[in-house]
């Protein structure tokens, strides 16, 4: 409230019975300047519909801390009190900063209500991880107030991409080695799907060129699937000769099988030969195009992360790197969670572990500023 304050906001707050068993709502009374809403049906209010008066003056409605039950309520539409009620009544932007027990949030049926709300156009701020009041250490510490206020502020810039076209690749390839068989990895596309979709909410042009996964591609871009090296080459070539931003968020296979086999192999013998030869370096091909868009990589690493995220980020003439450690107890391959080390030449940032798709929202928001830095006119 006081930093949304300092910032010049008005704001408006509606607690729900079991907040005001935490906060008095005279605290709140006392810091906004106005009176606290918390009855569906106020007398005090025109007509007594409060719901709908605050849904028509807010400009923005956040819910902090959002716990599981009101996460569940908003995913199904149930409006039983004040707050369920006006998010149902809103027609502004909802932003909401969740709060739970480790073991709640990553229940199946919160992460169900997550992606529905996601799909409604919902925007996410955390949760962190780290201790909770609880005892319990993991995922579903509500951010830092001064985080909250930074994100909310930074999602509110009015397409920050508008106008800008925006190339993602995301997922794995698959790379055939026979009619049956293939070499992978285990990119689930999540990150990649994530960004495309911040990317459609930030007003950008979006193409998403995907490798083989199990998700169904954000509405509003163009989709394009393909699967081996070679295909996703070809592809973002094609589509980067005119963007302004390329992120190579996909895992692509650095070798393929040097033949591939038109029939099934057959076990024989204790020990086979595959012999393999270098796909093409799509990220180091796009960082040379002329006129080279911004360009954005990944570096999934197991070890020594920092080091080789900047050499790859100099090596390969990118703008940005997005470096997050693999193989670790939390986040990477097949997570909904992440936490990014983000690296661009003279300067770096930290994006703690949080879901994929408020990390999205935060690394484009990044890619945005650099982007303004380098070409300040068309981005103004």
């Amino acid at each position: 409230m006081r930093l949304l304050r300092k910032q010049g906001h008005d704001v408006r707050v509606v607690m729900t019975a079991a907040a005001c068993e935490f906060v008095a709502p005279l605290t709140f009374q006392a810091l906004s300047g106005h009176a606290v809403h918390s009855e569906l049906l106020d007398a005090g209010q025109e007509q007594a519909m409060s719901h709908i008066h605050l849904a028509r003056w807010a400009d923005v409605l956040l819910i902090a801390p959002a716990t599981a039950d009101m996460l569940a309520k908003m995913a199904h539409g149930l409006a039983d009190d004040l707050l369920s009620t006006l998010y149902l009544a809103a027609e502004c932007p909802v932003v909401v900063a969740p709060a739970m027990n480790q073991a709640m949030w990553a229940k199946a049926v919160t992460q169900d209500n997550i992606r529905r709300l996601h799909q409604h156009g919902v925007r996410f701020i955390g949760p962190a991880a780290g201790a909770q009041a609880c005892g319990e250490q993991g995922l579903g510490r509500m951010e830092e107030p001064v985080e909250i206020c930074r994100l909310l502020l930074a999602q509110q810039i009015p397409g920050m991409l508008s106008g800008v076209k925006v190339v993602i690749s995301a997922g794995p390839t698959r790379e055939p080695l026979d009619p049956v068989r293939y070499i992978t990895n285990r990119s689930s596309g999540k990150m990649g799907y994530a960004l495309a979709q911040a990317a459609v909410a930030g007003g950008a042009e979006v193409v998403l060129v995907s490798g083989p996964v199990n998700l169904s591609p954000p509405v509003g871009l163009a989709f394009i699937q393909v699967e081996t090296a070679l295909q996703m080459y070809d592809a973002t070539l094609t589509h980067c000769r005119d963007a302004d931003v390329y992120i190579g968020a996909a895992a692509v296979a650095d070798y393929r099988p040097q033949h591939i086999v038109a029939h099934k192999i057959k076990k024989d013998g204790d020990i086979a030969s595959i012999l393999l030869e270098k796909n093409p370096d799509i990220i180091a091909a796009v960082a040379g195009l002329q006129p080279k868009p911004l360009v954005v990589g990944f570096a999934a690493e197991t070890d020594d992360l920092e080091n080789y995220a900047k050499h790859k980020l100099q090596a390969k003439n990118l703008d940005m790197i997005a470096a997050n450690w693999v193989g670790k107890a939390e986040g990477g391959f097949e997570s909904d969670s992440n936490a990014l080390q983000v690296f661009w030449p003279g300067g770096q940032q930290t994006l703690a572990m949080t879901d994929k798709h408020t990390l999205a929202t935060q690394l484009l928001y990044l890619i945005a500023e650099k982007l303004h830095e380098k070409n300040p006119v068309k981005n103004s």
